[in-house]
Formats: C-alpha cells, structure tokens, sequence
C-alpha cells in the first residue's frame, strides 16, 4: 500500500511536471529522437498531453488504493479496465492525426 502511495505522488509530480510544459525528456521516444525530428513536434502541448494522462493515472491508481483499502475487490477490477482503455485511448490518439506536429 505504501508502494502504491508512492507511484501516486510520484504520478502527481511527474504530471505537475508536465502540465508546465517541460520535461519532454521523461517522454519515452520523444527523448530519442534527433534535434530535427523533435523541431517537428509541438513540445508544449505535447507536454500538457501527457502531464493531463499522468492525472489521469494516478486518480485511477486511487481505486487501486481504496480497493485495498477496504477490501473491494470488483474496484480493483474497474481501475485495471480503465486503465487499459486509457492507456490504448492514448496510444491511439497520440500516434494518429498528426495532433503534435507543427
């Protein structure tokens, strides 16, 4: 449980971090990438992006920490499938239409 707090704060942090627009070093893929194929990419938004999904993971990851809390297990359950469908809703709108390149 105390591990859980942990990633929470840490998600909080990270999606603080984020939301201002900086720390697209944390973004796996994007730190890779030559200067020139970053200068495509609109690094700001990109950056509120993903600070807006490290909330949105973290206030999942809260059902997680009330389902062991008080022992609800269909809880757990529902936190896991939104966090599936939260991850593959961001894959799928990050890696189509083009939404952060310049």
């Amino acid at each position: 449980m105390i591990g859980l707090i942990i990633i929470i704060i840490l998600f909080i942090v990270m999606g603080i971090f984020l939301i201002n627009g900086k720390g697209s070093f944390l973004i796996a893929g994007y730190n890779t990438m030559s200067e020139e194929e970053k200068a495509k990419y609109d690094t700001v938004a990109l950056c509120k992006f993903m600070g807006k999904m490290m909330f949105a993971f973290a206030f999942i990851m809260v059902f997680w920490l009330i389902s062991e809390v008080y022992s609800i297990d269909w809880l757990l359950y529902v936190g896991i499938a939104i966090f599936i469908g939260l991850t593959v809703f961001m894959l799928i709108y990050m890696n189509t239409g083009n939404r952060f390149k310049k």
